[in-house]
């Protein structure tokens, strides 16, 4: 859990254009970012408690989406180049995440230890509820161009992966095993990765548009 105007091409941040022009727009995007960073810091804690590297890489995800938006809402006005050198550290930023959470994946995978599943499972209830929500503040602009489609469609794939960490704690409950849960984190740190390749591409490509046009 953006293109030109959105961090680069990840889908993340939405219309930029759109939302300096249409207040509802920018008031959706304003309520997803409160809710994905106040969750996310939530769910930090809930997975150090559950011991659950799922629950630490989801509210990872929860917080990388958060701030990726935010800025992308701060940046809002700026010139295309300074938005594209926002971009590309928002890219650097979600590209340690995930590999740090791989780097603790594997790690733990050492001394591997099954979670709590009973709390792993009750808090991906809780985020799965969060992101459907923040799908449903989102789901009335989902019919504009590309870049408004591709922010609600981020919330609705956060919903997916949060329904994957609770089918982790179910096979953790039954199994007694923490490989489950780290192979739910393993999965969301790819998707870190990949999102992050995205972003980087795109703003790479803009700054060297600007850099030939100046």
């Amino acid at each position: 859990m953006a293109d030109s105007d959105e961090a680069g091409g990840c889908g993340c941040t939405g219309d930029s254009k759109r939302a300096e022009k249409d207040p509802a727009y920018r008031r959706a995007l304003w309520i997803v970012v409160l809710l994905n960073l106040g969750f996310g810091a939530c769910e930090i804690i809930g997975g150090f408690i559950a011991d659950s590297q799922a629950l630490k890489a989801d509210s990872l995800d929860f917080v990388g989406d958060g701030t990726i938006t935010l800025v992308g809402l701060i940046a809002l006005g700026w010139a295309a180049a300074a938005r594209a050198r926002i971009a590309l550290v928002q890219g650097i930023f979600l590209l340690t995440l995930g590999l740090g959470v791989i780097g603790v994946a594997f790690w733990r995978a050492l001394t591997a230890v099954a979670p709590e599943a009973e709390l792993m499972g009750g808090i991906g209830v809780v985020a799965l509820l969060v992101n459907v929500v923040s799908a449903l503040v989102l789901s009335r602009f989902r019919e504009g161009d590309a870049n408004v489609r591709a922010v609600w469609l981020f919330s609705r794939n956060d919903a997916v992966a949060n329904v994957a960490v609770i089918g982790a704690a179910g096979l953790v409950a039954w199994t007694g095993s923490a490989w489950p849960d780290l192979a739910v984190a393993a999965v969301i740190a790819l998707l870190f990765l990949h999102s992050a390749y995205e972003i980087l591409r795109g703003a790479r490509a803009e700054l060297r548009e600007h850099s030939l046009a100046a």
